[in-house]
Protein backbone atom coordinates (compact mmCIF):
# COMPACT_ATOMS: atom_id res chain seq x y z
CA UNK A 1 0.00 0.00 0.00
CA UNK A 2 1.61 3.23 -1.21
CA UNK A 3 1.30 6.45 0.85
CA UNK A 4 -1.33 7.83 -1.52
CA UNK A 5 -3.38 4.63 -1.33
CA UNK A 6 -3.16 4.63 2.47
CA UNK A 7 -4.28 8.26 2.66
CA UNK A 8 -7.12 7.56 0.20
CA UNK A 9 -8.26 4.56 2.25
CA UNK A 10 -8.28 6.59 5.47
CA UNK A 11 -10.25 9.41 3.89
CA UNK A 12 -12.63 7.40 1.70
CA UNK A 13 -13.78 5.20 4.59
CA UNK A 14 -14.09 8.06 7.08
CA UNK A 15 -11.25 6.72 9.21
CA UNK A 16 -9.70 10.17 9.09
CA UNK A 17 -11.90 13.25 9.17
CA UNK A 18 -10.97 16.90 9.07
CA UNK A 19 -12.84 19.55 11.06
CA UNK A 20 -12.91 20.39 14.77
CA UNK A 21 -12.78 17.51 17.23
CA UNK A 22 -12.33 17.20 20.96
CA UNK A 23 -9.90 14.47 21.94
CA UNK A 24 -10.11 12.30 25.07
CA UNK A 25 -7.52 14.61 26.66
CA UNK A 26 -9.95 17.51 26.23
CA UNK A 27 -7.66 19.12 23.66
CA UNK A 28 -9.06 20.33 20.33
CA UNK A 29 -7.78 18.85 17.07
CA UNK A 30 -8.33 19.83 13.40
CA UNK A 31 -8.71 16.14 12.50
CA UNK A 32 -9.72 12.81 13.97
CA UNK A 33 -8.23 9.43 13.05
CA UNK A 34 -10.06 6.29 14.15
CA UNK A 35 -8.01 3.31 12.94
CA UNK A 36 -10.33 0.99 14.89
CA UNK A 37 -12.61 1.23 11.83
CA UNK A 38 -9.96 -0.20 9.49
CA UNK A 39 -10.78 -3.91 10.02
CA UNK A 40 -14.32 -3.23 8.80
CA UNK A 41 -12.80 -3.01 5.32
CA UNK A 42 -10.90 -6.32 5.06
CA UNK A 43 -9.34 -5.89 1.62
CA UNK A 44 -7.81 -2.50 2.44
CA UNK A 45 -7.07 -3.55 6.03
CA UNK A 46 -5.07 -6.56 4.81
CA UNK A 47 -3.14 -4.30 2.43
CA UNK A 48 -2.39 -1.99 5.34
CA UNK A 49 -1.24 -4.90 7.51
CA UNK A 50 0.98 -6.21 4.70
CA UNK A 51 2.47 -2.71 4.35
CA UNK A 52 3.24 -2.62 8.09
CA UNK A 53 4.71 -6.13 7.76
CA UNK A 54 7.01 -4.89 4.97
CA UNK A 55 8.02 -1.94 7.15
CA UNK A 56 8.87 -4.29 10.03
CA UNK A 57 10.84 -6.52 7.67
CA UNK A 58 12.76 -3.56 6.20
CA UNK A 59 13.46 -1.75 9.48
CA UNK A 60 14.27 -4.59 11.91
CA UNK A 61 14.01 -7.88 10.02
CA UNK A 62 11.44 -10.55 10.77
CA UNK A 63 14.11 -12.91 12.10
CA UNK A 64 15.43 -10.41 14.66
CA UNK A 65 12.56 -10.78 17.14
CA UNK A 66 10.30 -13.49 18.45
CA UNK A 67 6.95 -11.91 19.32
CA UNK A 68 4.57 -9.10 18.54
CA UNK A 69 2.98 -7.27 21.44
CA UNK A 70 0.22 -4.69 21.55
CA UNK A 71 -2.31 -2.87 23.67
CA UNK A 72 -6.10 -3.08 23.36
CA UNK A 73 -7.96 -2.21 21.30
CA UNK A 74 -6.95 -0.61 18.01
CA UNK A 75 -3.37 -1.81 18.00
CA UNK A 76 -4.27 -5.32 19.09
CA UNK A 77 -6.24 -6.01 15.91
CA UNK A 78 -3.29 -4.93 13.75
CA UNK A 79 -0.81 -6.91 15.86
CA UNK A 80 -3.01 -10.03 15.72
CA UNK A 81 -3.16 -9.78 11.93
CA UNK A 82 0.63 -9.32 11.76
CA UNK A 83 1.17 -12.32 14.05
CA UNK A 84 -1.01 -14.47 11.78
CA UNK A 85 0.69 -13.25 8.60
CA UNK A 86 4.18 -13.88 9.97
CA UNK A 87 3.32 -16.92 12.14
CA UNK A 88 4.75 -15.25 15.24
CA UNK A 89 3.42 -15.35 18.79
CA UNK A 90 1.30 -12.46 20.07
CA UNK A 91 1.10 -11.06 23.58
CA UNK A 92 -0.81 -8.04 24.78
CA UNK A 93 -0.55 -5.63 27.65
CA UNK A 94 -3.72 -4.75 29.52
CA UNK A 95 -4.42 -1.13 30.45
CA UNK A 96 -4.68 -2.39 34.01
CA UNK A 97 -4.34 -5.87 35.53
CA UNK A 98 -7.60 -7.78 35.60
CA UNK A 99 -9.03 -7.80 39.13
CA UNK A 100 -9.72 -11.54 39.17
CA UNK A 101 -8.04 -14.81 38.22
CA UNK A 102 -4.29 -14.40 37.82
CA UNK A 103 -4.39 -10.56 37.83
CA UNK A 104 -2.00 -10.42 34.89
CA UNK A 105 -1.04 -7.22 33.15
CA UNK A 106 0.63 -9.08 30.25
CA UNK A 107 -1.40 -11.78 28.52
CA UNK A 108 0.60 -14.44 26.71
CA UNK A 109 3.99 -16.06 27.19
CA UNK A 110 6.93 -13.68 27.69
CA UNK A 111 10.27 -14.92 29.00
CA UNK A 112 13.52 -13.29 30.06
CA UNK A 113 15.46 -12.14 27.00
CA UNK A 114 12.59 -12.42 24.49
CA UNK A 115 12.92 -9.85 21.70
CA UNK A 116 9.51 -8.21 21.26
CA UNK A 117 8.19 -5.66 18.74
CA UNK A 118 5.32 -3.48 19.95
CA UNK A 119 2.48 -2.53 17.58
CA UNK A 120 -0.21 0.12 18.01
CA UNK A 121 -2.62 1.79 15.62
CA UNK A 122 -1.93 5.51 16.24
CA UNK A 123 0.91 7.25 18.07
CA UNK A 124 0.18 10.56 19.76
CA UNK A 125 2.28 11.18 22.86
CA UNK A 126 3.44 7.56 23.06
CA UNK A 127 1.89 6.92 26.48
CA UNK A 128 0.22 3.59 25.74
CA UNK A 129 3.29 2.22 23.97
CA UNK A 130 5.62 3.41 26.75
CA UNK A 131 3.43 1.72 29.34
CA UNK A 132 3.45 -1.51 27.30
CA UNK A 133 7.24 -1.32 26.93
CA UNK A 134 7.64 -0.86 30.68
CA UNK A 135 5.43 -3.87 31.44
CA UNK A 136 7.19 -6.06 28.89
CA UNK A 137 10.63 -5.03 30.10
CA UNK A 138 9.44 -5.77 33.62
CA UNK A 139 8.92 -9.36 32.45
CA UNK A 140 12.46 -9.46 31.07
CA UNK A 141 11.61 -8.80 27.41
CA UNK A 142 13.92 -6.80 25.16
CA UNK A 143 11.95 -4.06 23.38
CA UNK A 144 13.76 -1.75 20.96
CA UNK A 145 11.16 -0.99 18.26
CA UNK A 146 7.51 0.04 18.03
CA UNK A 147 5.40 0.24 14.87
CA UNK A 148 2.20 2.19 14.21
CA UNK A 149 0.03 2.76 11.18
CA UNK A 150 -0.24 6.52 11.81
CA UNK A 151 1.98 8.93 13.74
CA UNK A 152 0.19 12.12 14.81
CA UNK A 153 3.61 13.83 15.23
CA UNK A 154 2.80 14.95 18.77
CA UNK A 155 5.91 13.77 20.57
CA UNK A 156 5.63 9.97 20.62
CA UNK A 157 8.83 9.45 18.64
CA UNK A 158 10.88 11.64 20.94
CA UNK A 159 9.33 10.22 24.11
CA UNK A 160 10.01 6.65 23.02
CA UNK A 161 13.54 7.47 21.88
CA UNK A 162 14.18 8.70 25.42
CA UNK A 163 13.39 5.17 26.59
CA UNK A 164 15.53 3.47 23.97
CA UNK A 165 12.68 2.59 21.59
CA UNK A 166 12.57 3.56 17.91
CA UNK A 167 9.15 4.51 16.55
CA UNK A 168 8.35 3.50 12.98
CA UNK A 169 5.16 4.57 11.19
CA UNK A 170 3.51 3.54 7.96
CA UNK A 171 2.67 7.24 7.56
CA UNK A 172 2.44 10.41 9.59
CA UNK A 173 -0.37 12.95 9.61
CA UNK A 174 1.65 15.49 7.60
CA UNK A 175 2.27 13.00 4.78
CA UNK A 176 -1.37 11.85 4.78
CA UNK A 177 -2.58 15.46 4.69
CA UNK A 178 -0.24 16.37 1.81
CA UNK A 179 -1.46 13.33 -0.19
CA UNK A 180 -5.12 14.23 0.40
CA UNK A 181 -4.55 17.88 -0.55
CA UNK A 182 -2.64 16.85 -3.69
CA UNK A 183 -5.54 14.65 -4.78
CA UNK A 184 -8.09 17.38 -4.04
CA UNK A 185 -9.83 15.37 -1.30
CA UNK A 186 -9.38 18.12 1.29
CA UNK A 187 -9.25 21.89 1.01
CA UNK A 188 -6.28 24.23 1.37
CA UNK A 189 -7.77 25.37 4.69
CA UNK A 190 -8.06 21.83 6.04
CA UNK A 191 -4.49 21.11 4.96
CA UNK A 192 -3.19 24.35 6.44
CA UNK A 193 -4.73 23.54 9.82
CA UNK A 194 -2.40 20.51 9.95
CA UNK A 195 0.65 21.66 8.00
CA UNK A 196 0.69 25.30 9.08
Amino acid sequence: MEPGQFAEFLHEKGIIRYGQFELSSGRKSPYYADLRMAPSYPVQFRRMVKAVQSLVSDRVGLDSFGQFASVPTGGLVIAAALAMETVKPLVYVRSSPKPHGTSKSVEGAVSEGDAVVVVDDVATTGGSVMRAVAELRGKGAVVKDAFVALDRLEGAGEALAGRGVRLHALADIAAVTRELRKSGRISDGEAKAILG
